[in-house]
């Protein structure tokens, strides 16, 4: 499933394997578009969820809103492979320590 923000340097794919979902972003993730990366984690109903943010170049609060929702909704099914520029981010706002951000 790939679902287009409406950015055109964003996109969010989920391939489902089992009961986990793989999402890949790629682009900006912001107020724009970070919803249809919360819809591509989330279609699918899979109990778990990996998001491959390693091509993601700009990440902002409604970005951070949108992975907040997803680690509410997933617990410890969530991990998340950060960009740099994703992990500043995340250590600039104190969530770097969460369980679910891994690499």
């Amino acid at each position: 499933m790939d679902l287009d923000g409406a950015d055109s340097n964003f996109a969010a794919t989920g391939v489902v394997s089992g009961d986990r979902v793989v999402v890949t972003v790629s682009g900006e993730v912001d107020m724009s578009t970070a919803d249809a990366m919360f819809r591509a984690a989330t279609r699918h109903n899979t109990a778990a969820a990996t998001l491959d943010l390693r091509a993601v170049t700009f990440f902002d609060s409604a970005a951070i809103h949108a992975l907040i929702r997803l680690a509410d909704r997933f617990g410890a099914g969530l991990e998340v492979q950060p960009s740099p520029q994703v992990r500043r981010v995340l250590e600039i706002s104190g969530l770097s320590t969460q369980p679910w951000l891994h690499g």
